[in-house]
């Protein structure tokens, strides 16, 4: 039984490991493209069901808005108008102090000395 060594391929037996990994690669993702399209169907369906259902009690008109609808939206607006008065002058300061020298703020003793060679 001969065993591959990796020193031992040639450029036809590596070409063939590439040409397959790529090919392995896409036939992945293709794979898993097609399981969550699937799963969008099956979950889609399941809505579909549960919210027919679900509003068997009353009249869905398409492109109107329900009470609770327009009492979330003017909550959202007044959380969001009320937190605007908040907001900042948006101008940054930099200010440049001048410190006195320090061994500890001095970069020059922490680089490593280089060894002595004989």
């Amino acid at each position: 039984m001969k065993m591959l060594i990796a020193t031992d391929w040639g450029w036809s037996e590596m070409l063939w490991v590439a040409l397959i990994s790529i090919c392995l690669v896409f036939f992945v993702l293709v794979l898993l493209v097609g399981v969550m399209k699937l799963f969008g169907c099956i979950f889609a369906g399941r809505q579909g069901t549960a919210g027919a259902s679900a509003s068997s009690g009353r009249v869905v008109v398409q492109g109107q808005l329900h009470e609770e609808e327009i009492a979330a939206i003017a909550t959202a607006l007044k959380i969001y108008r009320s937190a605007m008065h908040d907001r900042e002058s948006e101008v940054l300061t930099i200010l440049s102090i001048k410190r006195a020298y320090s061994p500890w703020n001095s970069k020059i003793h922490g680089l490593t000395q280089m060894p002595d060679r004989k």
